[in-house]
C-alpha cells in the first residue's frame, strides 16, 4: 500500500529524531481518517522512562488529541516490531490496526519472538501488516547500533 510507505516514511522520521538525541532510532505515529493524531519516538534515556517507547509516547498524544483513551479505528506505524509492553498498550487502547517496518528478532511481540496479537484470550483483536520498508526501518538501527560500537 502506497499509503502505508507515505506513513512509514513519516514514522522513520521520528526515528531519526530519536536517533539524533541519541536514543534507539524508533518512531511511530497513530493514523485516524488520514490525519495524524499522535506521534512519538524513543525516549526512555532522555525522560528517565522505561515506559517512555516510540508506541506509548504516540498513544498518549493520540488519546489526548482525540480525547478518548479508546483509540477506535486507528493505525499505529512504528518503525521496528512492537515489544510486548507496547502491544498490550496497543490491545487496550483498541486499535485497529498496527503496520510495522523491520523485524525486533530480540524482543518482537507480534511475529518474532512472541505472537501476543494471537491469542484467544484478548477482547480486541488487532490486524497488522509488517514488513513496510523493512530495509530502511532495519538499517536505522542497524547503523545506530555500528556506531555504538566504535
Amino acid at each position: 500500500m502506497s499509503q502505508d510507505n507515505h506513513w512509514m516514511q513519516q514514522a522513520l522520521q521520528l526515528a531519526e529524531r530519536a536517533r539524533a538525541a541519541n536514543e534507539v532510532p524508533v518512531g511511530a505515529l497513530i493514523v485516524l481518517n488520514d490525519q495524524v493524531v499522535g506521534e512519538g519516538y524513543n525516549q526512555p534515556i532522555s525522560q528517565q522512562d522505561p515506559t517512555a517507547h516510540a508506541e506509548i509516547i504516540a498513544l498518549r498524544h493520540a488519546a489526548t488529541a482525540l480525547n478518548n483513551y479508546r483509540l477506535l479505528d486507528t493505525t499505529l506505524y512504528v518503525t521496528i516490531e512492537p515489544c510486548m509492553m507496547c502491544v498490550g498498550a496497543m490491545i487496550h487502547a483498541r486499535v485497529k490496526r498496527i503496520v510495522f517496518g523491520a523485524l525486533e528478532p530480540k524482543a518482537g511481540a507480534i511475529e518474532s519472538r512472541m505472537t501476543l496479537l494471537n491469542q484467544s484470550f484478548l477482547n480486541h483483536q488487532i490486524t497488522h501488516t509488517s514488513g513496510v520498508l523493512a530495509h530502511e526501518c532495519g538499517l536505522i538501527m542497524s547503523n545506530f547500533f555500528k556506531e555504538k560500537r566504535k
